[in-house]
């Protein structure tokens, strides 16, 4: 692949983080932190989650381990604890966090060719040896995963939705118009069961 071509996952990469970031935008510590789902997902546990996940995918699997320790991590940490953030961390620690892990992992993108051989301890050991570009390649498909995500629960939060503030990628329509048309979805879902 090209440099043009890595740097085209990089950008992908970057607008997922943007996109992720942009959901909490507005929100009180509350709001971010409330569990909107069975499964508990939150947007702050999202972010959190996704600042392990590249700790871990552009750190340790490239032998270039980002350089704090993630307490969450730790064999001793309770279930799920990337998922959530506690009370004593706000959402300027877990952005900063995040923030601080975009750097450690554009020094790994700009620092290796995409041919780069790495391996991912926690995957099965067929699949455990990759390249930094299948990594780059999993990392911007997780990332737009759980912006995703978010774009769910920032709506469940406050009605906000779209893609980013510059573009929503939605209809341009009123709440009346929303209503109608969520309306005329039920129906159709109503006649079809």
């Amino acid at each position: 692949m090209t440099p043009a071509a890595k740097a085209e996952l990089h950008r992908y990469l970057q607008e997922g983080r943007d996109a992720l970031l942009w959901k909490l935008e507005g929100l009180t510590e509350r709001d971010v932190r409330r569990p909107l789902t069975a499964t508990g997902t939150n947007l702050l546990g999202l972010v959190k989650h996704l600042a392990g996940v590249e700790a871990g995918y552009f750190g340790e699997v490239f032998g270039r381990d980002f350089p704090e320790a993630l307490a969450w991590a730790q064999d001793d940490a309770e279930d799920n604890a990337d998922m959530w953030a506690t009370a004593q961390e706000s959402v300027a620690d877990v952005t900063g966090l995040y923030r601080r892990v975009w750097a450690h992992s554009d020094a790994t993108i700009a620092a290796l060719p995409l041919d780069a051989p790495g391996e991912v301890p926690w995957w099965r050991p067929e699949t455990r040896r990759v390249t930094l570009q299948r990594i780059l390649v999993h990392v911007v498909a997780e990332t737009h995963r759980h912006a995703g995500h978010a774009d769910v629960v920032r709506e469940l939060v406050d009605g906000q939705a779209g893609h980013r503030a510059a573009n929503s990628n939605l209809p341009e329509g009123d709440a009346a118009w929303w209503s109608a048309y969520r309306d005329h979805l039920q129906a159709v879902a109503d006649a079809a069961g």
